[in-house]
């Protein structure tokens, strides 16, 4: 398996097909049978929202050059170059005390950087963070990451906007963007060609210490058991935290890569074989594989809580049995 950035190294038209994860094709598609979605993102865009939210950033910034964190601002050219897309980003970083990076504008995106990772972060790492919202860009999540953005802000200020109550506009979009980020993390490990990277990435995002502190292996083993271990009560409860969650949690973020790289994908992609721009299927079963994604996810959670929850009630009836016959005996 290729580890280590390559001089010149390009993925020539890669489409975002090529590293989609299915979840966000199923949410993407889920996201399409919304009647009036489209509509409702146009309208915070139309109604400033957008450029206020912009605005926001942009004060509270710094945009970066050669001459201002030239390494990173390299870093940041250097992942558009190899997913060869050819408008690149203004990147921007901002004070804040913990470690992130976003990238908003539906038209002409930005991408912005916390000040807290650039400290706790290698230039590996950071490489991969900024190939993470390259992929963004790439997949064309841009337009409705920036509407879910604007709908966290409002909170519930404005309850339906085009008919549409915004709460569950909101709640689809950050199922949406959950699945999202899963296929940027893909897109990250392919453009660095590290998939360790990625993952040490992840670990200090969690931690909030610096990696040369952290055991990636240890973070590795707890990633298996967080996604396998557990009875079907615990894995609904962990179902259930993730809904209300913006991002994946990144120990089920690193396990979910490391899988699809041991599933061979991201060798046959780096060694040039991959579907490119233009060459995508048409996505008309999408819809019907989008319901049928979801159906099995929550059906699975439900069945595997309802079985552990039938074994404690058998078990307790077991105990009650003999508690009952043992006081009969002795009676």
């Amino acid at each position: 398996m290729s580890t280590l950035p390559v001089d010149g190294y390009q993925l020539e038209g890669i489409s975002p097909r090529a590293f989609e994860h299915p979840a966000d094709r199923a949410a993407t598609a889920a996201l399409a049978t919304i009647p009036g979605l489209d509509q409702v993102v146009r309208k915070l865009i139309e109604l400033g929202y957008e450029r206020a939210l912009r605005a926001a950033y942009l004060g509270s910034s710094v945009r970066l050059g050669p001459d201002q964190l030239g390494d990173t601002w390299n870093l940041h050219n250097q992942v558009f170059k190899t997913l060869d897309i050819d408008q690149v980003p203004e990147l921007y970083i901002t004070q804040m005390p913990f470690a992130n990076a976003s990238t908003i504008g539906s038209g002409k995106p930005i991408v912005v950087v916390n000040s807290e990772l650039v400290r706790l972060l290698g230039r590996a790492e950071r490489r991969a963070v900024l190939a993470h919202e390259a992929g963004h860009v790439l997949a064309d999540h841009v337009m409705y990451h920036t509407a879910l953005v604007i709908l966290i802000r409002l909170g519930s200020s404005l309850p339906i906007i085009a008919g549409l109550p915004v709460m569950a506009v909101r709640r689809a979009l950050m199922e949406w963007y959950r699945a999202a980020e899963l296929s940027c993390d893909r897109a990250a490990a392919l453009a660095t060609r590290d998939p360790e990277a990625v993952c040490r990435t992840l670990m200090v995002l969690a931690a909030g210490a610096e990696a040369d502190q952290l055991d990636l292996g240890q973070f590795m083993a707890q990633a298996q058991d967080f996604e396998s271990g557990g009875s079907g009560l615990e894995k609904l409860s962990r179902m259930f935290l993730d809904l209300n969650m913006t991002h994946p949690l990144p120990v089920r973020r690193a396990q979910q890569l490391m899988a699809w790289v041991q599933s061979g994908d991201y060798d046959r992609i780096v060694d040039g074989d991959y579907m490119k721009r233009g060459e995508e299927p048409p996505a008309r079963a999408e819809a019907g594989e989008a319901a049928a994604h979801y159906a099995d996810r929550f059906r699975s959670a439900f069945r595997e809580a309802g079985d552990a929850v039938g074994s404690a009630t058998d078990q307790l009836a077991d105990w009650l049995r003999k508690d009952r016959g043992g006081d009969g005996g002795g009676e």
